[in-house]
């Protein structure tokens, strides 16, 4: 009830939000026209770039263990585009395209040594395409490559390198409009604005709006902002799961198990092997409503600070479909070579992995209180220092605090360079627990580092140019200015990540 009666107040306000921006909309059309500077100039595009690699030992898709291998590249063109004085429409296409070690054991059963890839052909995507009956005895392979039988040798995997699967890579395409528009004195803005983003299993939407209002001879800023995003699981559940849920209790003799020796914890063949307690998830929304605020306010001729405090409420589901959990009070099962058993935890096996109990599960609704504020100091001419801070909290459990400081440094008038320290501590949610700590007793349940107790550090160092004179020609764009920025990511519990972006503006007349 309590979470219901918050989303229809989002709702509702972002409902109202909207029928005042057409409300000022149109007494601003109806004032007075006086000679006004165009809010933006001319049409404005930059072009960014960037790639994240990582690694860590605590895979959530391994239930804790194994590799977080993952490399991510990203590109964005957006394009701010003047439609008259007072309104600029801004569009924002994005794509990022990724390998992850980590998601691709969704299925690792697929071999990494060299022999078994060569025989093992034609099964990436996990479960035998076939409806699981005979078959042959044979791996259906979906077309592409020869039938191998499937006791000809057993499927071997491991949580400490990446499978052969499908889900070792993945893209992400996006798009974000935006609808500015600004009032006669230039100290009313409201805009709209739409997305929609699409990956293998995950689908976004969402839209919103804002209202910025500037006072005290534009020394004061106060803004509303407010979203909503209606997203889609597609579940990608692991393999020994997918089989059970499509087959039932005898999944071990057909489909993929068919012939498949599965191993108890002394690495003896067993058949009891029976993950009951999951249960595929038959609602697969998810979202989110967001309520936004800040002020800010030049404070002298030297210092300007702002506060902010966010609402966000979700709801539906908020697991991840394919990430492991093991439970305690359970007997473990493998597939794969018996004497990697014994050192399982270690990335020394390379060549046995244990079937799932269950998957992640948490509950369906979430409420968000992010709140904190921003500083800039001008120095002098050639630093200014800029620090934040903000303070988290969540009904999860969760509790966050972030510290972040920038002291951008003027080499010359188009030169400069921004060193940056981010410091961010969390404590654990109430659901998580380390690999194999779980109770089967429990309704919730995460063995997801994200969700656990850890400190971090982010080191970054940016270099920017900017062309003092714009050399674009009519009907042309010409180079604004371009960024390059270096950042290193160490986090308490061994990720760790290196992050290089690059951005290039350009400017027409």
């Amino acid at each position: 009830m309590q979470l219901n009666f918050k989303l229809k107040n989002i709702t509702l306000f972002i409902f109202c939000l909207l029928l005042v921006c057409s409300h000022s909309y149109a007494q601003s059309a109806d004032s007075t026209k006086v000679y006004k500077k165009k809010v933006l100039e001319t049409t404005e595009v930059d072009v960014l770039m960037s790639l994240y690699n990582q690694n860590g030992v605590h895979s959530p898709v391994n239930g804790g263990i194994g590799t977080e291998l993952l490399e991510d590249r990203a590109a964005n063109i957006i394009i701010n585009t003047p439609l008259n004085g007072d309104d600029v429409l801004t569009i924002d296409l994005g794509i990022s395209a990724y390998t992850s070690a980590s998601s691709s054991n969704i299925n690792p059963f697929v071999s990494n040594s060299s022999q078994l890839k060569s025989m093992w052909v034609g099964n990436a995507t996990g479960a035998s395409k076939g409806s699981g009956g005979g078959g042959g005895g044979v791996i259906n392979t979906g077309g592409g490559g020869t039938p191998v039988p499937q006791n000809a040798i057993n499927p071997v995997g491991t949580p400490w390198l990446a499978s052969t699967g499908a889900s070792h890579y993945d893209s992400n395409k996006a798009l974000h409009v935006n609808y500015a528009h600004s009032s006669n004195d230039r100290n009313f803005l409201w805009g709209t604005n739409m997305s929609v983003s699409n990956e293998f299993d995950y689908t976004s939407f969402g839209f919103g709006g804002n209202l910025t209002k500037l006072m005290n001879e534009k020394n004061t800023e106060v803004g509303l902002k407010g979203s909503v995003y209606l997203d889609q699981w597609r579940p990608i559940y692991p393999t020994e799961l997918k089989e059970y849920q499509r087959i039932g209790p005898d999944f071990q003799y057909f489909g993929y198990f068919q012939g498949v020796t599965i191993l108890d914890q002394a690495g003896k063949a067993s058949l009891d092997y029976l993950p009951s307690k999951f249960t595929p998830w038959t609602s697969t929304g998810r979202n989110s409503f967001t309520l936004s605020f800040y002020a800010s306010q030049i404070i002298s001729s030297r210092l300007q600070g702002a506060l902010f405090f966010d609402l966000v409420v979700q709801q539906g589901m908020l697991s991840t479909p394919y990430q492991r959990v093991y439970f305690s009070d359970k007997p473990n099962y493998y597939i794969g070579t018996a004497s990697d058993i014994q050192r399982y935890t270690n990335p020394l096996n390379h060549e046995v992995y244990q079937l799932a109990d269950d998957i992640e599960v948490l509950p369906t609704s979430r409420f968000k209180l992010p709140l904190g504020g921003r500083m800039s100091y001008y120095i002098n001419e050639n630093f200014v220092f800029r620090g934040y801070y903000r303070y988290y909290t969540d009904d999860w459990g969760l509790k966050a605090n972030t510290l972040n400081f920038d002291l951008p440094i003027r080499m010359s008038q188009a030169f400069s360079i921004t060193p940056s320290y981010r410091y961010y501590a969390q404590n654990q949610v109430d659901y998580f627990a380390p690999y194999e700590m779980h109770k089967s007793t429990e309704r919730f349940f995460t063995s997801d580092y994200d969700l656990s107790q850890f400190t971090s550090d982010q080191y970054s160092l940016a270099f920017n140019y900017t062309q003092i004179f714009n050399t674009a020609k009519p009907k042309h764009l010409g180079f604004k200015n371009a960024n390059l920025k270096f950042s290193h990511y160490n986090r308490s519990d061994g990720l760790n990540a290196n992050i290089v972006s690059f951005g290039v503006k350009f400017v027409g007349n």
